[in-house]
């Protein structure tokens, strides 16, 4: 009986080898998603009492910040959420005195780089100069950060504003690459519209 079990098994392995043997192999490349990107088109954000104004896609959505840091959030805290791309820029905005100015650049600074250096295969910083006066820095993060943008403008007497693009999903460079990048352009388009009230 023994006997007569292993001579069905190896004629099943055999059948099933010799089958599969007459299709051809296919490799198949890892791979992510395809992502289709929606038109670029852009609406402006001119709520009453907000002490800037800017552009922003039409595919994202523009809310209050209602998280509490201290005693609460910034009276002009929004978030910029990108549902389909699981992904939100937060804008955080303070107003300049004499005394705080350094304070809040060093704070831009140390969130790029204190936060994201053991992580960060690279960061790179570029200065951001618009022809309506808005002035800053732009953070590019290389490597398997949690935020790969992020940016500070002011005009160093009355304005700081941050920014910052997270996504709601583990931070993997390779296939938060190309959405990282169409969002980059999102970034750019708000810092070149934005305006002082």
């Amino acid at each position: 009986m023994r006997n007569y079990f292993f001579l069905l098994l190896g004629c099943a392995l055999c059948t099933t080898f010799l089958l599969s043997c007459n299709s051809p192999y296919t490799y198949k490349k890892k791979g992510y998603f395809n992502i289709t990107f929606p038109e670029k088109k852009y609406q402006t954000f001119d709520e009453p009492g907000y002490p800037y104004t800017f552009e922003y896609p039409v595919y994202a959505t523009v809310a209050k910040d209602t998280s509490f840091f201290d005693t609460k959030a910034g009276d002009w805290w929004i978030n910029i959420d990108f549902p389909r791309f699981n992904g939100r820029i937060y804008i955080s905005y303070k107003g300049v005195t004499p005394k705080n100015f350094d304070s809040l650049v060093n704070d831009g600074f140390k969130m790029a780089y204190k936060q994201h250096t053991d992580i960060a295969t690279g960061i790179e910083d570029s200065a951001i100069n618009t022809p309506s006066g808005v002035e800053g820095i732009y953070f590019s993060l290389k490597g398997n950060t949690a935020t790969a943008n992020q940016f500070f403008v002011t005009d160093s007497t009355r304005h700081f504003l941050r920014g910052a693009l997270y996504y709601n999903a583990a931070p993997n460079e390779d296939s938060l690459s190309i959405v990282n990048d169409f969002l980059k352009q999102d970034l750019k388009h708000l810092i070149n519209t934005l305006r002082w009230r």
